[in-house]
C-alpha cells in the first residue's frame, strides 16, 4: 500500500477554500444568492441625464 503526500497549501488557499464553502452554504439556506451590500442611496436633486433622456424619449 503506497503512502500519499500530504497536500500542503498556503494560507490563500485555505482562506479561498473557506469563503467557497461558506458561500455555498449560504445558498442552500437562502435558495439563492445573498448581498450584503445594501443598495446606494441616491438623492432625488441630483443631476441625472439619463433619467432626463429616458424621460424625454418615453423609454
Amino acid at each position: 500500500m503506497k503512502k500519499r503526500k500530504k497536500q500542503i497549501g498556503t494560507l490563500a488557499d485555505y482562506v479561498k477554500a473557506n469563503r467557497k464553502a461558506s458561500r455555498e452554504e449560504e445558498i442552500l439556506a437562502h435558495g439563492k444568492p445573498v448581498s450584503s451590500r445594501p443598495a446606494v442611496f441616491k438623492s432625488k436633486k441630483v443631476y441625472d441625464r439619463k433619467k432626463l433622456k429616458r424621460v424625454e424619449t418615453g423609454f
